[in-house]
């Protein structure tokens, strides 16, 4: 499990993570998600001990990660803004990364290269985005590390080297103690793979937890009313996310329990109402529009 408490990260006058206390359980695909410059690069960045802290902890299994290299072979951490050894060959590139992995694997990382298509006596610095990725995914699954840490993991990669890279995961996942923790824009993507889901903005993390718990508790309304009742006296004792009126129709997003939502709309007794699933998606833009980052001020 990485437990992080109190993190925070700046870099000069700019607050890039803002005490983030969190976890990430073992077995399960963590999804980041949040606004540009919400902080999720640097977080990947503090969880890798990539970076140290300018506060708080970061527990890997129990034990700190920044400069201990024994913590550090149970990451892998690949960024949005890859590097590669100059010149340097998918097969050399595995074998480099073989120095600092002691369980690599390195006859299966060469069979998925071949699997994959990716010639691996080309020199990576030939190769496309996508394929770039690839091979970083590739050294990421074999290099025996607990937990993959991806930034923008699909970004660059075809509709079938996306599902082979979702395979992938699935299962490593079923082999052995394995923990994806993706931070992507694509939230679609992620909703179709992850269990658990951070949503981070301005340095900070709005919500965090498994999907479908946030699922559960939060909802959306559409509705006609008889009357007009303010939308807050209406479903009191619940919170009002947003409230979108257009003429008549009331579209109303809502945390809490589903049952007092139904129950407390159906007492208005309206002349139209339904219950609507909420996406991934849907989740973020209600809870930033809360936190105040609004498309409607900034088109405005």
């Amino acid at each position: 499990m990485i437990e992080t408490t109190g993190l925070t990260k700046s870099f000069g006058e700019i607050l890039a993570v803002n005490h983030i206390t969190t976890k990430i359980r073992d077995g399960a695909v963590f999804g980041l998600v949040g606004t540009n410059g919400a902080g999720k690069s640097t977080f990947l960045r503090l969880l890798s001990g990539v970076l140290r802290p300018d506060e708080g902890t970061v527990l890997v299994d129990g034990e700190p990660v920044y400069e201990r290299p024994q913590t550090k072979s149970r990451m892998f951490y690949i960024s949005d803004e890859q590097y590669f050894l100059p010149g340097a060959t998918p097969l050399e590139t595995a074998s480099h990364y073989r120095l600092f992995y002691p369980d690599f694997q390195m006859e299966r990382c060469r069979k998925l290269f071949e699997s994959f298509g990716l010639d691996e006596k080309r020199k990576v610095g030939t190769f496309s985005k996508g394929m770039k990725k690839q091979v970083s995914i590739i050294c990421g699954i074999c290099s025996g590390a607990s937990y993959l840490l991806c930034d923008e993991a699909f970004d660059g990669l075809d509709p079938v080297m996306r599902q082979a890279t979702k395979s992938l995961f699935a299962g490593e996942m079923e082999e052995r103690n394995f923990t994806p923790v993706i931070a992507s824009h694509n939230l679609r993507e992620l909703e179709d793979i992850c269990e658990d889901v951070g949503l981070l903005h301005a340095g900070g993390i709005l919500l965090s937890g498994e999907l479908e718990d946030m699922k559960l508790n939060i909802h959306k309304v559409q509705f006609v009313l008889k009357e007009e009742i303010p939308v807050q006296e209406l479903f009191a004792p619940l919170e009002v996310l947003t409230d979108d009126r257009r003429g008549m129709l009331h579209t109303v997003t809502l945390r809490g329990d589903r049952g007092t939502a139904e129950a407390k709309i159906r007492a208005a007794e309206p002349v139209f109402y339904e219950l609507l699933p909420l996406t991934l998606e849907e989740i973020f833009i209600s809870e930033t529009e809360v936190a105040g980052y609004d498309v409607r001020k900034i088109i405005c």
